[in-house]
């Protein structure tokens, strides 16, 4: 497993690469307002964010609504085109997956910047490097942990309230038996 330096502390980063990643955690509060795994998205070029989304596939019945696909179906069709223009950022708060990535080399994003490092499914440096492979036609600078703690205590939170309601619903069940 590759991995990359912990750039937690603000000073690494530009103002521009903070106040997106806050605009990818604004969205990832949403999506997780409505039940979604909170996880937000924002495309960006020349400081002009051209698409932002949250994670979605439940609400929308369809696993290909991840944050990162929302935030660049939105950016290419208002570009009217499949491809980014060159030096695009997409700032989201969880490392891509598989599925993720590919689309981000389709689309020809220049770089993506990650909040929390994703150690069961991250495609770009936990468990996959594929920002490394040469086989691709296109490379993307990866750079991982703005806001790092933010989002990781944002999905914990998502998931302990998740089991809670859980068992708050088992509960029941075994309460409307008796």
């Amino acid at each position: 497993m590759a991995v990359l330096p912990k750039f937690d502390s603000l000073k690494f980063w530009s103002p521009t690469d903070v106040a997106m990643m806050t605009h990818a955690l604004i969205l990832a509060k949403h999506g997780a307002g409505c039940g979604e795994i909170p996880v937000g998205a924002v495309v960006v070029h020349d400081g002009q964010i051209l698409g932002e989304g949250f994670n979605c596939p439940i609400s929308t019945h369809d696993p290909t609504h991840h944050a990162e696909i929302v935030a660049l179906r939105q950016a290419c069709q208002g570009l009217q085109n499949y491809r980014l223009p060159i030096d695009t950022t997409l700032y989201v708060t969880l490392e891509p997956c598989t599925m993720c990535f590919g689309s981000l080399i389709h689309a020809r994003v220049s770089r993506v910047v990650f909040g929390a490092y994703e150690p069961k499914a991250g495609a770009v440096v936990s468990q996959l490097n594929l920002a490394k492979e040469l086989f691709y036609n296109h490379l993307i600078a990866i750079q991982g942990g703005l806001l790092a703690h933010e989002s990781s205590l944002m999905l914990s939170q998502f998931f302990k309230q998740r089991r809670e309601d859980k068992k708050r619903q088992k509960l029941k069940i075994c309460q409307n038996k008796v």
